[in-house]
């Protein structure tokens, strides 16, 4: 019988970049996959300050046993390629000074910043203003003829398709709107409570949605009627998703991250976004193939689903200056939808 694996098995064998830093500022170790990103061997990367090898992507963000993290920020490695990651950096436990900084090639990642689905928003948008043009004014008098026929079978299902697709033009043109939002310092919390009773008394009826808070965060810059549907969505998704679940579990959770940051566009200053609001279930998630387009208008894994939440949500998001992700993870392993969000200036 095969003995357990050591640490050198178990370190090599992670599925993310990961180097280990000692006290002294210099690389203890560095795992298959960071050779790989970093284009070094561990053999010459061990005992190097780690700036020589990694410079970090700012300087004074970290925070005494908190770390830093970076989302979609380019690092202009000294002995490699430019390369575009997001950047997490925490400190190990129970070792002082010790610190591992994971690295997660931003073109794997789901959910980015801003700018990252910039072009498909723009695409959208011009797609939803065309379609509401064409489309939707025949639709009144397809309806209307429909009507004039009079009752029977056939006239109910022409003006309940009729409808459908003048419902789905109606969310498209939510794409279109290039209107700013109104931004203001707002508790979440009251907004989240408003989400969760709306969910319990309709569409999630006799489902657990169970509540993990930090009861200390500050205000967000946020718009209170977007967030409010972001977070309404999200929470239809997580339903969607775990209702055919022996126990179906919808769980919210908020946090304040020291360190998160996006690059807001090109040549700019990176944003801090400390709010984090997610909402997570315990479905099976999205099929592997469609993971990495889980925003993008009209993708969707549901056979009934028009894929217009997610991307609406994503829209919102950007517009109030923050990002949505998607992740499975955990233990038990969950769906992951995570808002991050601007603080209000104090």
């Amino acid at each position: 019988m095969a003995g357990r694996p050591g640490f050198a098995e178990l370190f090599a064998a992670l599925p993310v970049a990961v180097l280990i830093v000692d006290p002294d500022d210099r690389i203890a170790h560095a795992n298959a996959l960071a050779e790989q990103l970093l284009n070094l061997s561990e053999r010459v990367m061990r005992g190097q300050p780690i700036a020589a090898i990694l410079p970090p992507p700012a300087a004074g963000d970290r925070r005494e046993g908190q770390g830093m993290a970076f989302y979609d920020t380019e690092i202009a490695t000294p002995h490699g390629p430019r390369i575009r990651v997001d950047f997490v950096e925490a400190a190990v436990a129970d070792h002082a000074g010790w610190r591992a900084i994971t690295l997660h090639p931003a073109a794997s990642t789901r959910g980015l910043g801003p700018s990252a689905r910039g072009a498909s928003a723009r695409a959208a948008s011009g797609a939803a203003a065309m379609l509401a043009h064409e489309i939707k004014n025949p639709l009144s008098g397809i309806r209307g003829a429909a009507q004039l026929l009079g009752a029977g079978e056939l006239t109910t299902l022409i003006v309940t398709e009729v409808d459908r697709i003048a419902a789905l033009i109606d969310r498209m043109q939510d794409f279109s709107d290039t209107r700013p939002l109104e931004i203001a310092a707002e508790n979440i919390y009251p907004l989240i409570g408003h989400a969760r009773r709306l969910a319990l008394a309709g569409f999630a009826r006799g489902v657990a949605i169970d509540e993990r808070f930090d009861p200390s965060l500050p205000p967000a810059a946020i718009n209170r009627d977007a967030l409010l549907q972001i977070l309404i969505n999200l929470l239809k998704n997580a339903h969607e998703a775990s209702r055919l679940e022996r126990k179906p579990r919808i769980v919210i959770t908020t946090a304040y991250r020291h360190g998160m940051s996006v690059a807001a566009a090109a040549g700019r200053p990176r944003v801090p976004l400390p709010i984090e609001i997610c909402v997570l279930d315990n479905g099976p998630g999205a099929p592997a193939d469609i993971a990495d387009n889980l925003f993008d208008p009209f993708v969707s894994g549901r056979p009934e689903g028009q894929g217009l939440g997610l991307a609406l949500v994503d829209k919102l998001m950007r517009d109030m200056g923050g990002i949505v992700q998607y992740a499975r993870e955990g233990s038990p392993e969950m769906t992951t939808l995570r808002l991050l969000l601007p603080r209000a200036a104090s």
